[in-house]
């Protein structure tokens, strides 16, 4: 099994499942996120392991939301997606990805305790 989380040190969320991870002896591939963000090819897969779409998985509060008009419901999937890539601060956090035998699953760790679901 492999387990990747996409982490921001800085988060008290990420923070909390790296450690509930770590405490079930699974060390995973740490990728901070903000410093080496998703393509838009990984962050296509990584919505569609979510099954969620890119407005559930965008942070609404960041000041670069409100600047680049994100809100507008004009915008296609495309366009938020490229958003999140040029922004990774827009990205919501973290987000654990499993592979193994049975294949590959994601969740949001919002709480924390949601990515058990997935180990």
């Amino acid at each position: 099994m492999t387990v990747t989380i996409y982490h921001n040190p800085r988060c008290s969320k990420s923070r909390t499942t790296l450690q509930l991870l770590r405490e079930r002896g699974i060390e995973p591939k740490v990728v901070e996120y903000l410093s080496t963000p998703p393509d838009a090819k990984r962050l296509k897969h990584i919505l569609k392991l979510l099954g969620i779409g890119p407005r559930d998985l965008i942070r609404k509060g960041e000041a670069v939301y409100k600047e680049k008009k994100l809100a507008n419901p004009d915008l296609d999937d495309a366009a938020l997606i490229d958003a999140m890539v040029e922004n990774p601060i827009l990205i919501e956090r973290p987000i654990v990805v499993v592979k193994d035998a049975k294949g590959e699953r994601a969740a949001l760790g919002r709480p924390p305790e949601k990515v058990l679901d997935i180990l």
